[in-house]
């Protein structure tokens, strides 16, 4: 079975948002978000981890997330055997300015309280993200009006930190 991650670009003021990671083989930066848990849907479990991750509470943004992107993964993982695979869904959601004032400044449910960043978008698709949404943070990408599917997380496109 494959597992399904939801994810969320989150844009406001110019910047993205992301949990930098520090990684054994370097930094690592993802999106927000996490797995959908059963009996979830995908927008009920990208509100929860918003909310777990960030203090989000996404209704409250002028717009709805809209589902932009699916991206498929089968990479092999460090110390992990067999095939690691993900379904990744990103929705985009645009937030005011203000409300990066209100966000964590660390991930909020993780243990090694990973620190939260805005940065500019075209600096961002440069970094080694998870997922590997670099592509679309490019002017204009994001202003689609349905999901694309990405090309595909593999071991030769991907590689785990």
């Amino acid at each position: 079975m494959v597992r399904v991650r939801v994810g969320a670009l989150l844009a406001a003021d110019g910047g993205v948002c992301l949990i930098r990671r520090e990684r054994p083989d370097g930094v690592q930066y993802s999106l927000p978000g996490g797995l959908v848990e059963a009996g979830e849907d995908a927008f009920t479990a990208l509100h929860r981890e918003l909310r777990e991750e960030l203090g989000l509470n996404a209704a409250t943004a002028p717009e709805a997330p809209a589902l932009r992107w699916v991206q498929d993964q089968a990479t092999t993982r460090p110390g992990r055997d067999g095939v690691f695979r993900r379904r990744h869904l990103v929705f985009l959601l645009h937030l005011p300015p203000s409300a990066r004032e209100g966000l964590a400044t660390v991930e909020l449910d993780a243990t090694d309280r990973a620190a939260v960043v805005w940065c500019d978008p075209l600096r961002a698709a440069g970094l080694h993200l998870y997922p590997a949404v670099g592509s679309v943070l490019a002017p204009g990408a994001a202003a689609r009006t349905r999901p694309v599917l990405l090309p595909p997380m593999t071991d030769t496109t991907y590689r785990w930190r």
